[in-house]
């Protein structure tokens, strides 16, 4: 074992494809790897995915696009988020569908489509509230005509607040696409929709539409409070490297915030800041050691963390469980997000360090 490893089971990824697949039977599933997979591993995800019967790749730029399609991955893959200056016209020639939300980002696709002799295959995004990219409703009109020369493969749009159950703001969403999606069929379209993200896929079956897009809930993490049965895709584990005795009074880790009660046995871990345990858990978590879950105690130090372990002798090379699944009594990822104010997003995606071996079962 790694002095820092992530363990992939790409088995429960699969699961969770066929299960969010199977909630909308009508509609095709896009696999969103954007971000290296959520820091699982793009290209392995994306084979999984598309095995359990994901028919669409959602990337967040061109690049990423790129990268799978090195991999010999062929599956339709949109990316929508590229910088001015990207080469767009690498993307086209691969076959990449571009997102359009802006007149001045369909010229720069026209012009890079004109330098790779190639066809464009435009998704139109519709800004319906949350105010990052999309196009405003008093622009939409223009831009649809202006891209209608071309081949619009479908409307979209993401929802703001999915992940609160019952929020106005969803059905007020709803509503700006349904009127989008009317102008575009008012100027001879037929485009698919899509707008649901994983809380949508789960808690809102009439915004499926034709495409749906499950992002974290991939991963096995619920956005929402359902009880729906996805399974964490991600274990983070480490092993001890040393371990020794202290006397009580004696104290751990920088500024000696944990002062030891009684004789304590100490369990060293060589993983910390560098390699994904955010600073934030310092006397805050623990690991799952020998069969329990046990104290880290003192500060997370950048390559290393403390475990207390009372009485019970401790070997080294012993695996500790960081966060995995949960089933085991392990702590999880949410857990970790929970204890730091964050979202499990931001801590899986963390994982992806150059001191982290990935590996996949």
């Amino acid at each position: 074992m790694a002095r820092s490893e992530v363990v992939v089971d790409l088995s429960a990824l699969r699961h969770n494809v066929a299960l969010l697949a199977g909630l909308a039977p009508a509609a095709e599933t896009m696999a969103v790897v954007k971000a290296d997979g959520y820091g699982h591993g793009a290209v392995e995800v994306a084979r999984a995915a598309l095995e359990a019967g994901a028919t669409w790749l959602g990337s967040c730029s061109t690049p990423e696009a790129l990268a799978l399609r090195a991999q010999g991955i062929q599956a339709p893959i949109l990316a929508w988020l590229d910088s001015p200056d990207e080469d767009l016209a690498a993307g086209l020639a691969a076959g990449v569908d571009m997102s359009v939300s802006s007149l001045s980002g369909l010229r720069r696709i026209e012009a890079a489509a004109e330098e790779a002799d190639a066809r464009p295959r435009l998704h139109l995004k519709i800004d319906t509230g949350l105010s990052r990219g999309g196009c405003l409703p008093r622009d939409w009109p223009e831009l649809v005509e202006a891209a209608s020369r071309h081949e619009v493969v479908a409307i979209w749009s993401h929802l703001a607040s999915a992940d609160d159950i019952g929020d106005p703001s969803i059905d007020l969403q709803a509503k700006r696409f349904d009127d989008a999606y009317q102008v575009a069929r008012s100027l001879g379209l037929d485009p698919m929709r899509h707008i649901a993200n994983s809380a949508a896929v789960l808690t809102r079956p009439d915004l499926h539409f034709d495409l749906i897009r499950p992002g974290i809930a991939l991963y096995g993490l619920n956005p929402v409070p359902t009880d729906h049965d996805l399974r964490p895709v991600m274990t983070f584990r480490s092993q001890v490297v040393g371990v020794k005795r202290i006397p009580a009074g004696e104290s751990v880790s920088y500024g000696m915030t944990w002062t030891a009660r009684r004789d304590t046995n100490l369990a060293l871990v060589p993983t910390g800041y560098a390699d994904g345990v955010p600073r934030a858990l310092s006397g805050r978590m623990e690991v799952f050691l020998e069969g329990r879950r046990r104290p880290v105690v003192g500060r997370v130090c950048m390559d290393q963390v403390v475990v207390a372990c009372g009485d019970d002798e401790i070997a080294e090379g012993a695996e500790v469980v960081l966060f995995g699944d949960g089933r085991g009594g392990e702590p999880t990822a949410t857990e970790w997000a929970e204890l730091t104010g964050t979202i499990d997003y931001e801590i899986v995606c963390g994982m992806y360090r150059p001191r982290v071996r990935r590996i996949y079962t």
